[in-house]
């Protein structure tokens, strides 16, 4: 086998099951159908996946094109594996409430924290305060 520099070695990957990680952590799971210079993927039938402790759900999202700058990870995904899980599949109304409130509750714990520095005198700029340059 000849070594591929850079995205051209993942032309052997084209039409095999993916899990895409993305910047903003999402999950997606998909095959993938093309590939180019700038890592810029299209996934076919494609699901969002969705974990909250030890349960999980797919939100069915089609075709996908991602943009590279925004993958994070990818990988392949091994069929014969697959549904080796120890996590339980829920249905999307269910997952979606779960991550509600575990967001609620990472939301408020936060809360929590700031006043506790702000009691003691400390405060953390606001990311969206921040310049980004």
């Amino acid at each position: 086998m000849n070594y591929m520099p850079g995205t051209a070695s993942l032309i052997e990957d084209i039409d095999k099951k993916h899990l895409v990680l993305l910047r903003d952590g999402r999950t997606l799971i998909g095959f993938l159908r093309s590939i180019d210079q700038f890592a810029n993927l299209v996934l076919h039938q494609t699901v969002e996946r969705i974990h909250v402790g030890t349960k999980y759900g797919d939100i069915p999202r089609g075709i996908f094109v991602v943009r590279g700058e925004n993958v994070v990870l990818l990988g392949e995904i091994d069929l014969e594996k697959e549904s080796d899980t120890p996590l339980q599949q829920v249905s999307i109304e269910e997952i979606l409430e779960e991550q509600r409130v575990e967001q609620q509750t990472k939301l408020e714990a936060e809360k929590l924290k700031v006043q506790a520095l702000k009691d003691r005198g400390l405060s953390i700029p606001r990311a969206d305060t921040l310049d980004e340059y």
